[in-house]
């Protein structure tokens, strides 16, 4: 079961891990249609975690979300608890009901800090009551493929019994740059700038922002993240509707397509955003890599023994995953 599951990046990475979904629940509509859009299959609760019941997904084999990053936020006030939109209690809910064999959330890097370690604390206390032993760890999405930084902070939750076998999964090596990973969509429709665009474009971006329905449009993030991409030769005020073409001056400084940004967040090329460029980006710009969702379910996998030996070429087993 997924909670909080936006436009689906965490689902993609877990689906190749080998997990398939029993349920996705997500309340913004843009992001529920995204999700039918590109697995019509699945089961989707179109509303809020708090309707759903986990006694109807009693011994599920993953808990996984991306719980609202607002109350830990460094841009927003950090009320934590105390704020309406934190869900933890209603994910430990879930986990008392569903009783699942591991539980994957995500957060912003905020929670991390030492304003919030007595709220870390009572969660993994709520956790090792309930059977699970737990652990936090900041995983930098530039660890695993992605060309862009995002630090997230990631709860992993075992049943007891699988608690030896858990370990956080070994970064992958170094990831490619903004400049190799976007040449082929720069160059796509005749840009005669854009090998000379890739090679000054050569570092991995800062973590996009997509803000909020409220807050936040169809610009790559605060004043300093701009600052940032324009070093890296991109235009960050704004998104493109479309890339360079073969009119494009040389020297021109390119803004992001909604594609372009998917690509820096991970998302796989055939990958489709339901809603105007406003509302698709907050999809993407809001999203777990799915490079780092892979990682981690891979890491569950084993340690609950769904497998004996996963390699990328090798078809695996599908759990159920909620």
């Amino acid at each position: 079961m997924e909670i909080c599951a936006g436009a689906g990046g965490q689902a993609i990475g877990l689906e190749l891990a080998g997990f398939g979904h029993s349920l996705a629940v997500e309340i913004d509509p843009d992001a529920c249609e995204t999700l039918r859009l590109n697995r019509p299959e699945w089961k989707i609760h179109e509303g809020d975690v708090r309707e759903v019941n986990g006694r109807d997904y009693r011994g599920i084999d993953l808990l996984a979300g991306g719980v609202p990053c607002p109350p830990f936020s460094i841009a927003g006030k950090q009320l934590g608890a105390d704020d309406e939109r934190d869900l933890f209690p209603e994910a430990i809910r879930l986990v008392r009901e569903a009783k699942p064999t591991a539980v994957m959330l995500e957060n912003v890097k905020g929670l991390a800090t030492a304003k919030f370690a007595t709220y870390r604390e009572s969660i993994l206390e709520s956790l090792s009551k309930l059977g699970y032993a737990s652990d936090w760890q900041v995983l930098n999405a530039s660890e695993y493929g992605v060309p862009q930084l995002r630090p997230r902070f990631i709860l992993v939750a075992i049943l007891k019994k699988y608690a030896d076998n858990w370990h956080w999964p070994e970064p992958v090596g170094t990831p490619p740059t903004v400049g190799e990973a976007l040449l082929p969509l720069m160059q796509k429709d005749g840009w005669q700038g854009a090998r000379l665009w890739a090679k000054k474009a050569n570092g991995i971006g800062p973590t996009l922002v997509g803000g909020s329905r409220k807050h936040g449009g169809p610009d790559l993030g605060p004043t300093r993240a701009r600052a940032a991409w324009l070093e890296l030769g991109v235009d960050g005020k704004g998104l493109a509707n479309e890339g360079p073409t073969s009119e494009t001056p040389v020297d021109h400084i390119p803004r992001l397509t909604l594609p372009m940004a998917a690509l820096i967040q991970g998302f796989p090329a055939d990958w489709q955003f339901f809603g105007r460029k406003t509302a698709a980006y907050r999809q993407i710009g809001n999203a777990f890599p799915p490079p780092v969702a892979k990682a981690v379910g891979v890491s569950i996998r084993r340690a609950i023994g769904a497998v004996d030996q996963l390699s990328a070429a090798a078809p695996v087993q599908r759990l159920m995953a909620v």
